[in-house]
């Protein structure tokens, strides 16, 4: 949640950097009108009790002096009642801004380069060289098809669209991949967990996935559960409510988890394949940091992503993203997008994302620092999206006959 003193301190500014993030002029009028009216029942306030103050002075003097006192002690219980009601109507105010500030995102870094969307994304650098084929190559869905490892119609019978059931080598490279990415990160200085695949509506507040995003999560009927979108909702609320010495930070966490999405929203995007399923594997990288350390560590978990498609020998890009294309929660955004040749293009593989004090604020993540409590800056980012690593080795390492080469880092996993 962004900083309500900013907004009182400096609307305007605040209100043009939320707009480039298209938060709507009308929800940010919205908000300035709250910010105005607490202001002017806080003032309102001020005066009664500076009355208050006075006509209680009086009223000492009066009951010494020996003067009628009834119409001073009338005057003063109608300032309390009146003070009283003015204090209902800050809370009912305070509230009602609360739950607005809940639906808006986090104000985009001074770094963040302007654009309206995906198309003005600046990449900033290019790893790794683009295989070169004798042949044609195949999109994976259907080198998949081809092998009998991605079965789509099962997926569905099973479930629904956006379901698929894996079998053989590709199912074994699914473990592969997980057992790789979590000792790599490991060996990064990356702790280990294993946490829930269900989350609180708490839990789910602190990184921002609620109330913003309920329509993209699966609701556990009659329980106060959802199934969890990503492990940062896990790994960052670990430290929910908390204070941390400064001494133990930064924190970097790592962890594997199935990841559920309802992908509200996506109607008619990425309908072949395995790129966009409403159930996917990913292993999650998560740090919670002091204020100073945050931007050392966000380069850290890029290099750490990147590293890790280099050691898969898989061509890649960093992207920065642009404010228009800034996620709900995060601050500064590097996607990483790896090479597919069946596609001819690349696409997002990981996301890395520095949100500052966004999500400590609403999960009160705090650590002392002297005798001061300071928010922690939180960031998180996918360490890989296991299906899409799937997806750009079959594309990377096919064979004209339609069978897959294995990375060389994997083959001892398999």
């Amino acid at each position: 949640m962004i900083d309500k003193k900013l907004l009182e301190k400096d609307f305007d500014s605040v209100a043009s950097l939320l707009a480039q993030k298209g938060v709507e002029t009308t929800k940010l009028n919205d908000i300035k009108q709250q910010i105005e009216f607490a202001k002017e029942k806080r003032k309102l306030m001020e005066q009664t009790q500076a009355q208050q103050k006075q006509l209680s002075a009086q009223f000492g003097a009066y009951k010494k002096e020996g003067k009628d006192i009834t119409p001073l002690q009338e005057q003063i219980s109608t300032l309390k009642q009146t003070k009283q009601t003015l204090e209902d109507e800050v809370k009912d105010i305070e509230s009602k801004l609360q739950e607005i500030l809940m639906g808006i995102p986090n104000i985009p870094d001074p770094s963040v380069p302007y654009g309206k969307d995906e198309d003005e994304n600046v990449v900033i650098e290019t790893i790794g060289e683009k295989p070169t084929f004798s042949f044609e190559p195949k999109e994976h869905w259907a080198l998949g098809e081809q092998s009998g490892q991605i079965d789509f119609a099962r997926g569905v019978k099973l479930a629904k669209s956006r379901f698929s059931a894996l079998n053989g080598t590709l199912a074994k490279l699914e473990r592969a991949l997980i057992n790789y990415f979590l000792d790599f990160n490991t060996q990064r200085g990356f702790s280990e967990w294993y946490v829930p695949f269900m989350a609180n509506s708490n839990t789910l507040r602190g990184t921002g996935q609620l109330p913003k995003f309920e329509d993209d999560l699966f609701k556990i009927e009659g329980e106060d559960l959802y199934l969890i979108p990503t492990a940062e909702v896990q790994l960052t609320n670990l430290y929910n409510d908390e204070i941390i010495a400064k001494d133990e930070l930064p924190l970097l966490l790592t962890s594997y988890t199935p990841c559920f999405r309802k992908e509200a929203g996506s109607a008619g995007r990425d309908t072949r394949g395995i790129i966009r399923q409403h159930q996917f594997d990913k292993v999650e990288l998560v740090a919670i940091t002091a204020q100073d350390q945050s931007q050392e560590i966000f380069e850290k978990m890029v290099n750490t992503a990147s590293e890790l498609l280099t050691s898969l020998g898989l061509p890649h890009q960093k992207v920065q993203l642009c404010t228009g294309d800034l996620g709900f929660s995060a601050s500064t955004t590097i996607d990483l997008e790896v090479w597919l040749p069946g596609q001819n293009k690349y696409r997002e593989i990981s996301s890395i994302s520095n949100t500052r004090e966004f999500q400590s604020r609403r999960a009160k993540i705090r650590y002392k620092d002297g005798k001061k409590n300071i928010l922690c800056h939180t960031l998180n980012g996918s360490s890989l999206a296991v299906g899409r690593t799937i997806v750009a080795i079959m594309e990377n390492y096919q064979k004209e006959d339609g069978t897959i080469e294995i990375p060389e880092v994997l083959k001892r996993y398999i």
